[in-house]
């Protein structure tokens, strides 16, 4: 491969420092920014409060605490923004720089030995925080009693920093402290890739990512999904339906639903009101349990009497039905489909416009057939 001109690379270089864009709009950006300057001001508040009486002299708000807020605030899902990294993170730096401060005459070397120590223990520790390394300095530098300085102000300020942001990330929509395990994953994702294979990308990246594992592996599902919707095409429920769909009321007997399954070779129908609006769903499975078929007396002989509504049992479909059911949009894509199909146990969806009428059903063969015509490479609504 011939090698680029030195001013081509140079320039490639030098595109490295242009920072990428944040990928946030502009609703985030202010949640972001009100959520700082919330957390702030109560936290200055409370800790001017708390000198004015009498209880703490010196300084009472640090300056680290403006980077634990852009952390808190604006990268709640972040592991170095939850509570034990904040919390854990800055008090213990705070006791390294006053140790370091006391050993080391030397400030140059202090400072440097007390953000050095601070990160060998905030890594096995699990409580990794940025402004950590800035309070080690900190107290190195202004020769602070560091044991009173870690009671007051940081660990006064960040309980209250971190009260303030549990409470706004609440209100605002965001998880904090945010999950760090990994949700369950769906058919695609699971196919795509396993839990080993995060684990194996991971140690091989070797770098400390500001990404949770469970955000991670969200992340590549959603990148699973996109990319299998893309080969799926624009495929929407009602390309791929059953219709007219079967229905019954739920005042049919269940000798005609059963009959009606029977002659239509279908293992569920929909049942509807008077206005097509779906109520309910009786499969075989729902005529297999109320027969009992864990007794030795016959199946075919258990049936007929269920059908005919003899020896007490249920005579009508409303009395056996599932309720409530899952159903679908004509305009769903065909994919939102496939969590309901591997995760929910259900095996049809009944198939709804927008007044919510039944028009149609899809099958987990539907779906199924659709996902295999798609991977074929044709149109799967054709």
């Amino acid at each position: 491969m011939p090698r680029l001109p030195a001013r081509v690379r140079i320039v490639r270089w030098l595109r490295h420092f242009w920072p990428a864009p944040l990928g946030i709009d502009g609703r985030e950006h202010l949640r972001f920014i009100v959520g700082a300057v919330l957390g702030i001001f109560l936290t200055a508040v409370l800790s001017r409060w708390w000198v004015g009486g009498g209880h703490a002299h010196g300084p009472w708000m640090l300056g680290a605490l403006g980077a634990s807020a852009v952390l808190v605030f604006g990268m709640p899902s972040s592991p170095l923004a939850q509570p034990w990294p904040v919390l854990g993170g800055s008090t213990l730096s705070a006791l390294v720089g006053a140790g370091c401060a006391a050993l080391v005459p030397d400030p140059a070397v202090a400072g440097a030995l007390a953000v050095g120590l601070a990160i060998a223990l905030m890594v096995p520790l699990r409580c990794l925080h940025p402004p950590g390394g800035s309070m080690a300095l900190y107290v190195v530098l202004t020769a602070s009693d560091g044991l009173h300085l870690a009671v007051f102000p940081v660990l006064f300020n960040v309980l209250v920093l971190l009260l303030a942001g549990v409470v706004y990330n609440s209100l605002t929509g965001r998880r904090y402290p945010h999950p760090q395990q990994s949700p369950a994953r769906t058919a695609v994702a699971k196919g795509a890739f396993a839990a080993s294979d995060v684990d194996a990308a991971l140690a091989h990246y070797n770098q400390v990512l500001d990404v949770s594992r469970a955000d991670l592996e969200g992340l590549l599902e959603l990148a699973g999904r996109a990319a299998f919707q893309r080969t799926l095409g624009d495929v929407r429920c009602v390309d791929i339906m059953s219709r007219p769909a079967m229905a019954v009321e739920q005042g049919v007997s269940l000798k005609e639903a059963w009959t009606l399954m029977r002659l239509e070779k279908i293992k569920a129908l929909p049942v509807v009101d008077a206005d097509r609006q779906v109520v309910g769903i009786v499969t075989v499975a729902d005529f297999m349990r109320l027969a009992n078929l864990d007794l030795h007396e016959g199946l075919g002989q258990r049936l007929r009497a269920l059908v005919k509504g003899r020896g007490g049992q249920p005579s009508r479909v409303g009395e056996i039905m599932s309720h409530p059911v899952q159903v679908a949009r004509v305009a769903q894509h065909a994919m939102d489909l496939v969590p309901l199909f591997s995760q929910g146990g259900h095996h049809h969806i009944p198939i709804v416009d927008e007044g919510g009428h039944l028009v149609g059903i899809i099958t987990q063969t539907d779906l199924v057939r659709t996902l295999e015509v798609a991977v074929q490479g044709r149109d799967p609504a054709a």
